[in-house]
């Protein structure tokens, strides 16, 4: 495939992203994710009320006047279009090479890359901005949140050079993260959903009022453990092997990852953090379809 060609995407499930909708959950005071209001609440032209600063907020809304007069911080709400930033972060460390024995050619990777090509197409026929924060061994690279379609260009022309190598980077290295990513954007990161350092990362965010969203993309094999016999094991990241009877540990391998499962999602609910699972043989828009309120 040309580096330059944009990331295939179905024509069914093209013609199903036509009646989603995407917006954070805090520009409709609730919890979950639902669709675009037509008008909300932010940095607009229209003034709507005043509300306490918060840790986040850009500088040049505070009211410096009224600050003169009762040293303290508001902050100036207006009304204004719902249009939002959406951030895609897609995690390619070296678990995100694996693939499922009936589809070898399909990587968690390739699902996440194609994913992240439909959330750009909701983002672009919401007249939303958008941005993309790829993350592997080589740490961050990123495409600054734009609109258009030029923006989406660019977009998939990082999906199409990433590859799937090394372990989530040091935190310092995720310091460009924290810079583009402002106030009340949405952000929603793809990926296995197996690395503490990115957990951490998105609790973080989250604290810090952005709209997270970890839609935990797993193999089928992951969730079905179809392995007979002997078979080696192996961390893609550490390298650590192991070796064993797929029938001897299949039930207790499906109660640990059942469990780790259930910990996981109850983590990312004390963090505020939406949890989405999905699988590389589940349609693309299976989960979107879960974020935008659509499927019941």
């Amino acid at each position: 495939m040309s580096p330059h060609a944009p990331i295939a995407i179905p024509a069914d499930v093209r013609s199903r992203l036509k009646a989603l909708r995407l917006l954070p959950r805090r520009a409709i005071g609730a919890q979950g994710i639902g669709q675009h209001a037509s008008r909300s609440r932010g940095a607009g032209l229209e003034f709507a009320q005043y509300r306490a600063y918060e840790p986040g907020d850009e500088l040049r809304q505070i009211d410096w006047k009224l600050y003169a007069r009762s040293d303290r911080f508001f902050v100036r709400e207006s009304e204004r279009e719902s249009p939002v930033t959406i951030w895609i972060l897609v995690d390619a460390t070296a678990s995100a090479g694996q693939a499922d024995r009936a589809r070898p050619a399909l990587s968690r990777l390739d699902h996440a890359c194609a994913t992240a090509a439909c959330i750009v197409e909701l983002a672009l026929q919401q007249g939303d901005r958008f941005g993309l924060v790829a993350i592997n061994g080589d740490g961050v690279q990123l495409v600054p949140a734009g609109s258009g379609a030029r923006q989406r260009d660019r977009i998939h022309l990082l999906l199409h050079r990433l590859r799937a190598r090394g372990a989530w980077p040091a935190a310092d290295a995720l310091r460009p993260v924290w810079e583009r990513v402002q106030a009340n954007d949405m952000l929603v990161a793809l990926g296995d959903g197996f690395d503490d350092a990115g957990t951490v990362l998105l609790e973080r965010l989250a604290a810090a009022r952005r709209d997270v969203v970890q839609l935990q993309i797993l193999t089928a094999d992951e969730r079905d453990f179809p392995f007979q016999d002997g078979h080696r094991f192996r961390d893609p990241e550490t390298g650590e092997e192991l070796l064993g009877d797929g029938r001897a540990i299949r039930d207790a391998y499906l109660a640990r990852f059942a469990e780790a499962q259930r910990v996981l999602q109850a983590r990312l609910q004390r963090g505020g953090v939406a949890h989405v699972v999905t699988h590389t043989d589940q349609p693309l828009d299976a989960p979107l379809r879960l974020l935008a309120g659509s499927a019941r």
